[in-house]
């Protein structure tokens, strides 16, 4: 497999410090009680969301989870309008009526984040199957934790996906726990991936805190959608450093086992080998964080100056 341009390389050393740095903000502003609402962080996973929106095209689509704001950015979703729903502002995504679990942008192919355990597999399978239908190339990607794997929405949907030779690629967050529940007491198989077999489709298990093992995985996914070969399911070993939402004191896992996923960090991972290859210097790389920085804080500067939505449209958008 050729590998990734320094274009490309670069601009996931971005994603990858853009997601980190808008949920740092996050952590921050709703322990200083400026966020309304649930807020599940996605800080520890930032490679498996770049990784593998780095292998779509604007024009493929993403279904995502309760832990969506990673997904959203890495798929192309504007920083201001995204903090600014969070902060339930007008400005926002969802006109700031969504918040954190409801953020979609149909221009860039971002279905739509959700509250629902599982529900991501049956949308998944609805938009692949309308690319099939009008006969385009395009691709759907179905991002889902370990807790949802279990759900019969998601088997279902790994089901129909296979037998219809639908257009998609499951990628399976698999961070160990859902909710509280590790993964030893709530299944009897270790490797998600092997599930596949019993949907006749490829599975395959990847290191989740490596962005390149997810790039590469999710490209070869990819490109068996393309060619009308049917679907994959790429499981992505990682972890989430916060608890299942912030407020969750975590007292189901211990220090230790947690300490050694920060010693994972898959940014400074990935840093290393970028500056090892001679792809750039760290002084460079250094810049590509400042600048993300710097374009984290104009959006909680834009959020924090939006006016809250009017009372009179407290039903509009309203359709069921």
């Amino acid at each position: 497999m050729k590998s990734p341009d320094k274009k490309t390389l670069l601009e996931m050393f971005a994603t990858m410090n853009k997601i980190r740095e808008f949920e740092t903000k996050l952590q921050e502003f709703f322990a200083a009680g400026k966020i309304p609402g649930f807020v599940h962080l996605y800080l520890g996973e930032e490679a498996v969301a770049t990784g593998a929106c780095a292998a779509l095209d604007t024009t493929d689509s993403i279904t995502s989870t309760h832990r969506g704001h990673g997904h959203c950015l890495a798929k192309g979703g504007d920083l201001r309008r995204m903090m600014a729903e969070i902060y339930g502002r007008r400005t926002g995504y969802c006109k700031g009526k969504g918040g954190s679990m409801h953020i979609a942008d149909f221009d860039l192919g971002i279905l739509g984040a959700n509250g629902i355990v599982g529900a991501g597999g049956p949308l998944a399978c609805g938009s692949a199957f309308a690319q099939k239908y009008k006969k385009t190339d395009r691709v759907t990607v179905c991002f889902f934790g370990d807790g949802a794997s279990n759900q019969g929405t998601t088997q279902e949907s790994l089901n129909l996906a296979s037998a219809w030779k639908l257009p998609l690629v499951f990628v399976n967050e698999n961070n160990g726990y859902g909710i509280s529940c590790p993964q030893c007491k709530s299944m009897a198989v270790t490797d998600i991936a092997d599930r596949a077999a019993a949907y006749d489709m490829p599975g395959v298990v990847v290191d989740g805190n490596d962005v390149l093992a997810v790039y590469e995985a999710v490209t070869e996914a990819v490109k068996r959608a393309r060619r009308g070969e049917g679907p994959s399911l790429v499981e992505c070993k990682t972890y989430r450093w916060r608890g299942h939402f912030e407020g969750d004191a975590c007292t189901y896992r211990c220090v230790e086992e947690l300490n050694d996923w920060l010693a994972k960090d898959p940014i400074p991972r990935f840093a290393t080998k970028l500056v090892e290859a001679g792809i750039a210097s760290q002084d460079e790389l250094e810049a590509i964080s400042v600048g993300i920085k710097a374009d984290v804080e104009a959006a909680v500067a834009y959020a924090e100056a939006s006016p809250y939505p009017d009372a009179a449209e407290l039903l509009d958008d309203v359709y069921a």
